[in-house]
């Protein structure tokens, strides 16, 4: 077996990534999952491997991960996001010891040792803290969600949120521009909430160095800051942070290939 895949099916993303034996990535594909999750997992998978220029048959196993992993109906396994987002972190950081990710719709924190979960805590009833905040917040802004992180780390005096709800988010904004405080020191003030929350969330569980930031919010520069900035620790973040459950269900998918060939 020379390749496997992983496919992460998320609230509002889906990744796919082929690794070869080796476990370097081959291959990777984004897209918005949309209404039809069951068709973004088949989108997501065949984009990878139109990118790479292989074929189905090329890929020994897949396994499915993230909400919508039992809608990946072409996968041999389904392995939680929990699971594969240890997996991931530490295939390509193997001095992880916490994993902090932040997705569309949810946050979690992961207690990890050699990859495997010891413990994990998650906000998955609630927004606050998110990604959807953060696009709250830059819609309320009629500013580009990838242009709020640059943005932020320009703050000189951070205004103080009273609450990270996405419901409030927008009337906090307008009464801050109406107190004619900078679009720089409102967006310093959403991070450094943000990492506040998250750090509180993570601590149920213990954060312990190394610690690497995972999912769609570890793209944002403004992010990064506000947790390093209230950890004092830098966090491992790489181009690839954002397909990680991928890159872990991927892991998963090619360890159990070889170990399935063994046994034939």
């Amino acid at each position: 077996m020379k390749f496997a895949a992983g496919v992460d099916v998320g609230s509002t993303q889906t990744k796919c990534v082929i690794v070869d034996r080796d476990g370097q990535i081959v291959a990777r594909s984004l897209i918005e999952t949309g209404a039809y999750v069951t068709r973004a997992a088949e989108r997501a998978f065949d984009e990878a491997l139109a990118s790479s220029g292989m074929s189905r048959d090329d890929v020994g196993c897949v396994v499915g991960t993230g909400y919508g992993r039992f809608r990946v109906t072409f996968g041999d396994l389904q392995i939680t996001e929990i699971s594969c987002h240890a997996k991931g972190a530490c295939s390509l950081f193997p001095g992880t010891r916490t994993v902090i990710d932040i997705g569309g719709q949810d946050a979690k924190g992961i207690k990890v040792l050699d990859g495997e979960v010891l413990d994990f805590v998650m906000n998955d009833k609630c927004a606050a803290g998110t990604g959807r905040f953060l696009a709250t917040a830059a819609e309320a802004l009629s500013m580009s969600l990838g242009d709020i992180g640059e943005l932020s780390l320009q703050a000189r005096n951070p205004v103080r949120l009273s609450t990270v709800c996405t419901v409030f988010v927008e009337s906090d904004i307008m009464s801050y521009l109406a107190q004619g405080k900078k679009l720089p020191d409102i967006l310093g003030g959403i991070h450094s909430a943000i990492a506040a929350r998250t750090i509180a969330l993570v601590r149920r569980v213990g954060l312990e160095p190394e610690i690497t930031f995972t999912g769609g919010v570890s793209l944002n520069v403004g992010m990064v800051h506000a947790l390093e900035e209230r950890l004092g620790v830098p966090l491992n973040v790489c181009a690839d942070s954002h397909y990680m459950g991928a890159i872990g269900a991927a892991v998963f998918a090619m360890e159990h290939g070889l170990a399935r060939a063994q046994e034939a």
